[in-house]
């Protein structure tokens, strides 16, 4: 299971009237630890950023699954709450189980049906609580480096 974490980095961004604004934006980046995730991003974020550049927070995301679509030229992130619905056999009740989920997708009824797509194989019934658009930027997952002979 990936950690991930949301951390917000703060640079330095020329506007279209030209002018140079202080802009805060989040990004997602699968790492084992706060440490590891500030070093990531900055690697990440650092060639498309001009002057200062800092970190301004770092905050581990509970994230249950994540589904990407690279096809999409332009995105957008959602963060979707998916009730597990179970049943208790011996009270003989219905019981829910949260977990959010991420999506990748260009505007509401991508994400709808992308989440459906990903959640097609589920063995366990489950429910669409919401699903909200965020934010995020880009999220960053942890690829591990080829190993030279």
């Amino acid at each position: 299971m990936n950690n991930w974490f949301e951390c917000k980095v703060t640079y330095d961004r020329t506007g279209e009237d030209g002018l140079v604004k202080k802009v805060t934006e989040p990004y997602l980046v699968d790492a084992l630890s706060f440490t590891e995730a500030e070093s990531r991003i900055c690697k990440e974020c650092q060639a498309y950023a001009t002057g200062e550049f800092t970190v301004s927070a770092v905050k581990r995301c509970k994230i249950a699954e994540m589904f990407f679509n690279d096809d999409l030229e332009e995105y957008k992130w959602f963060r979707c709450r998916v009730n597990y619905v179970s049943v208790d056999e011996e009270k003989g009740v219905e019981k829910r189980i949260a977990q959010t989920m991420m999506v990748q997708a260009a505007d509401f009824q991508d994400a709808v049906s992308a989440l459906v797509k990903g959640m097609d194989g589920s063995l366990c019934d489950y429910e669409i609580a919401s699903i909200t658009e965020t934010k995020i930027l880009d999220a960053y997952q942890y690829e591990a480096p080829e190993i030279k002979e």
